[in-house]
């Protein structure tokens, strides 16, 4: 069961706007990345469901995250059909997002009140989500479908639009920026949040003060 309610999801989404994306299958490293984007500020985790026994790290890095970062509202990434994000949903699971758009996703989510962010390459895929009732839709891969510029463009006839951009996003001035002055309600970030050898290093204090880098620059550009 989700500890926050769909609108606490939502407004924290929007008050921080970035959510680090994240999959790693040693339980005690994605502990650590959690602990340390906490200390940086964020207060919204999405794990992604990219490997095997993905939800039995999930399902450990929820009942932590209660424990040790108690404001830290923890979602689950990369779903794309109802029985997964079921699934997800019993594990704890306060916001789910996919790669596309599924209907049948956000029938699930939408019984529990969770907020289900799928992802739409197009005005008409936004459309279609936001009838079903996705309040933060997600633009993927935003670098492809037109970036800054496509937000922008569909944000003007669609001013309502909440949107989260996720792929070409980087955790500079001139990148968050770009996407904030362009319209998104929050980022997605991955990789360039977390760079492989300084997971390989355990460098914790790195990710918390490039988290707390980015934030500021999304402040800033508000």
């Amino acid at each position: 069961m989700a500890r926050f309610t769909k609108l606490q999801v939502l407004n924290t989404i929007s008050a921080t706007g970035m959510i680090p994306v994240f999959y790693h299958k040693d339980t005690e490293v994605a502990r650590q990345v959690v602990k340390a984007c906490y200390e940086g500020g964020v207060r919204a985790f999405e794990f992604t469901n990219r490997g095997d026994f993905a939800q039995e790290v999930f399902s450990d890095l929820v009942k932590f995250a209660a424990k040790e970062c108690p404001d830290m509202i923890m979602g689950i990434g990369s779903i794309v059909d109802a029985g997964t994000a079921a699934m997800y949903l019993q594990l704890g699971a306060n916001f789910v997002v996919g790669p596309l758009f599924n209907p049948e996703v956000a029938k699930v989510c939408n019984r529990r009140l969770v907020p289900y962010s799928p992802g739409c390459g197009s005005v008409s895929e936004i459309g279609f989500a936001q009838e079903a009732g996705c309040d933060l839709t997600k633009v993927f891969p935003a670098g492809n479908v037109g970036g800054p510029s496509f937000v922008k463009n569909v944000k003007a006839p669609m001013p309502w639009s909440m949107i989260m951009v996720t792929g070409a996003v980087e955790p500079t001035e001139e990148n968050l920026s770009a996407w904030f002055k362009a319209g998104v309600t929050a980022v997605g970030m991955g990789s360039k949040l977390f760079p492989k050898e300084v997971i390989a290093e355990k460098n914790w204090k790195a990710i918390s003060d490039k988290c707390r880098e980015a934030l500021g620059y999304i402040q800033a550009a508000r």
